[in-house]
């Protein structure tokens, strides 16, 4: 059996538990700032950096469908952050 230590991506610590399942995903919860993550997402939507992309993509010319082949998303979730982000 191979164990995997889990690091929390927010905090770095290894204070880390089991926080049940989403998606067939486990969940995790850092017991020091008490935010629970994912290591797998289902939607590559909820990725971390994915939102960053798109607003950089966006200021650099790129269209609303360029930026959701590329990054391999949906129009509409492109669409709808650059309007969340946009106020």
């Amino acid at each position: 059996m191979v164990l995997q230590k889990i690091v929390c991506k927010y905090c770095d610590s290894v204070n880390v538990v089991r926080h049940g399942c989403q998606s067939g995903h486990p969940r995790y919860r850092c017991k020091d700032c008490g935010r629970t993550f994912q290591l797998t997402y289902t939607n590559k939507a909820n990725e971390p950096g994915v939102k960053a992309s798109i607003v950089d993509m966006a200021l650099n010319g790129s269209g609303i469908r360029d930026t959701a082949r590329v990054l391999g998303v949906s129009k509409n979730t492109v669409s709808s952050h650059l309007k969340r982000s946009s106020t």
